[in-house]
């Protein structure tokens, strides 16, 4: 995680919250990090929505409120947010027709580059399960720092229709990936 470059985890949200069509929207965001994903979403969504912000690890949450208030802003303390020290995938899996989005950054890519068990979220079955959890028409946007050919291939096999947007970084030049997988 770093802040000296936010650009595309912000169009992350921004990207997914347009393609939302339905009133009092119910998104689901995998991995609070720094916030700005939380941030930008809450700020392109209605008053109405619902935003579940699942983070695995403790010890990013108290920063939030701790070291790194400066930087999480007030977003944890929207109405419309509530913060789940819990896994994402376990989020995913126990839901069915529920959210409007999921939004997923929590890995460096569509695979389990850091964490080894983040590879659940981006097989075959756990982008079933992630359309499943996904009401008709609703959206899944994962979050890359590299582009990711087979991962496209992986998503319409799951059945999404699914756009690619290459982001620049601000700060480094870097392309970042985001896809747009909408359930049909």
């Amino acid at each position: 995680m770093g802040s000296w470059s936010s650009r595309s985890e912000r169009a992350l949200a921004t990207l997914a919250c347009a393609a939302i069509s339905a009133p009092a929207p119910a998104v689901l965001i995998g991995g609070l990090g720094m916030g700005f994903t939380l941030a930008a979403a809450l700020a392109a969504l209605p008053a109405d929505a619902h935003v579940t912000v699942a983070e695995l690890v403790p010890k990013v949450a108290q920063w939030a409120a701790g070291p790194l208030a400066h930087i999480h802003g007030r977003s944890l303390d929207d109405p419309r947010a509530h913060l789940a020290i819990a896994d994402v995938h376990d989020l995913i899996a126990g839901a069915t027709d529920r959210f409007d989005a999921i939004l997923l950054d929590v890995d460096n890519g569509p695979d389990g580059l850091v964490h080894l068990a983040n590879e659940r979220l981006y097989c075959g079955w756990g982008l079933r399960a992630a359309a499943a959890a996904l009401k008709a028409g609703g959206v899944l946007a994962v979050w890359s720092a590299y582009p990711d050919a087979s991962f496209r291939d992986r998503l319409a096999a799951a059945g999404f229709s699914v756009e690619e947007h290459a982001i620049a970084d601000e700060a480094e030049g870097d392309r970042h990936i985001v896809w747009l997988a909408r359930r049909p």
